[in-house]
């Protein structure tokens, strides 16, 4: 299982900055070990937890339980688990780091991070659903590397109705994944030669009442 990195502290800050009332429905999609799950949970929010990882699905049911607090964790695919619902708030960090090997899936603990060629093996999809799991005036905060443009993402979410846009940015320098792939995404024009940070940022996507 992956352990919390940066992209959920920047996630953290973000629903820190949103306005939750006692018992709105919030639903953290790919949850890993809980982290802003719990974090909605002590706001009062009641909580879904969702992850395609068993591992993950342990280890947050584990932190809720140690924490005290009421959050349903579910294992499954992105919203499957959830279907017919929909939720005041939906949180996401979701696999986004370009990957070699597109056409291969990716497998055990390199599903928390690869997203295909482009990083959007996840996030297309999440784009693709998650305006349909919003109340209307319900939020979406989704965090992601720029490498995987978050322009289209953005657009994406505005084409499905929502009021969308980049709300925080965070400069980062190269994590353990990336590292090994900086000539691959300098290959790629992903990167440039002098680039030696990553720029993280959350979009957050409002439905309308």
């Amino acid at each position: 299982m992956y352990a919390p990195q940066e992209d959920t502290a920047l996630l953290s800050a973000a629903l820190a900055d949103e306005p939750l009332a006692p018992g709105v429905a919030v639903l953290d999609v790919g949850t890993g070990s809980g982290a802003l799950a719990l974090a909605a949970a002590r706001r009062g929010a009641r909580v879904t937890a969702v992850d395609v990882s068993r591992r993950a699905v342990c280890a947050a049911r584990l932190n809720a339980l140690r924490a005290g607090l009421p959050v349903r964790v579910l294992r499954g695919n992105l919203f499957e688990p959830v279907r017919g619902r929909s939720f005041d708030l939906v949180l996401a960090n979701p696999p986004y780091v370009p990957a070699p090997g597109a056409h291969r899936p990716p497998r055990g603990a390199a599903r928390a991070w690869d997203a295909g060629g482009d990083g959007r093996l996840v996030l297309d999809r999440i784009c693709h659903e998650a305006p349909g799991m919003l109340r209307p005036g319900g939020v979406l905060l989704l965090v992601q590397s720029a490498l995987s443009d978050p322009g289209r993402t953005v657009d994406c979410l505005r084409s499905a109705g929502l009021k969308a846009a980049v709300t925080q940015r965070r400069r980062i320098a190269f994590g353990p994944v990336l590292r090994t792939r900086v000539e691959w995404l300098r290959e790629r024009g992903l990167l440039s030669p002098d680039e030696s940070e990553e720029e993280l940022v959350v979009i957050r996507a409002e439905r309308p009442v």
